[in-house]
């Protein structure tokens, strides 16, 4: 398995807009072969000394966070799927993003530990 990671700082009253992006958003994923996607929006974010989500996405007065994933098969078919997708024509129907994607942070990841507790294979 591969995870492709997210934070972002959405305006709260486009919750909803964001929801609607996002199924959207699967839609061209499962296309590409994306396993899962989970969207969490913010219900309990402590604010940090050193550094935290609000201040990862400068999180402005006013804005969640949101916390997502999605997962797939390996790291090979999320790179392939990558560029296709930023080719389709579907990403044309996205538009305006109901938050700053310049603030979004992301990454890939390979697993370590599954939820049965063993450990992913290297």
């Amino acid at each position: 398995m591969y995870v492709n990671g997210f934070i972002a700082a959405v305006p709260e009253g486009n919750r909803q807009a964001y929801i609607e992006t996002a199924r959207k958003f699967w839609d061209l994923l499962k296309d590409y072969g994306a396993l899962g996607q989970v969207e969490c929006w913010e219900a309990d974010v402590k604010d940090g000394h050193t550094t935290d989500f609000r201040m990862a996405t400068k999180a402005q007065e006013g804005e969640k966070i949101v916390f997502s994933w999605v997962t797939w098969p390996d790291k090979v078919t999320a790179d392939a799927s990558e560029a296709k997708m930023m080719e389709d024509p579907r990403m044309q129907d996205f538009g305006d993003m109901p938050f700053d994607g310049k603030r979004m942070v992301f990454g890939g990841f390979e697993p370590m530990l599954d939820s049965s507790g063993a450990l992913a294979p290297q």
